[in-house]
């Protein structure tokens, strides 16, 4: 996928484009498209509904059949986040001190 400059052809009192062939079969485009104008630019789709998105066991099936190795991640579990133990509603403070606010205080006042 990229973008390519097409050449604008005249079609009677119309203009027209010529996709690319294999744009055509990737996409599934047959003899009709939508066209939506939008803010930044025009969109061109396939008639129809879209493609149906897979649930999350198909999506897991389809990552299992794939064969990518995955063992990479396995070093995350060496990182000691297993044995640190979560309370909910205690929040742990990692940064400095909150500063309070006061209003028309200006810091690094200059003499």
């Amino acid at each position: 996928m990229g973008s390519r400059e097409l050449k604008i052809t005249r079609i009677g009192n119309s203009r027209g484009v010529r996709l690319p062939a294999e744009s055509l079969r990737r996409y599934r485009i047959g003899d009709m498209v939508v066209m939506e104008e939008r803010s930044d630019g025009i969109l061109l789709r396939p008639t129809g509904p879209a493609v149906a998105k897979l649930s999350w066991e198909e999506t897991a099936r389809a990552m299992a059949a794939s064969g990518e190795d995955w063992s990479e991640w396995d070093t995350l579990d060496a990182d000691g986040s297993d044995v640190i133990t979560w309370e909910p509603g205690k929040a742990r403070r990692v940064a400095e001190p909150k500063t309070p606010y006061v209003a028309g205080r200006r810091r690094n006042k200059r003499p």
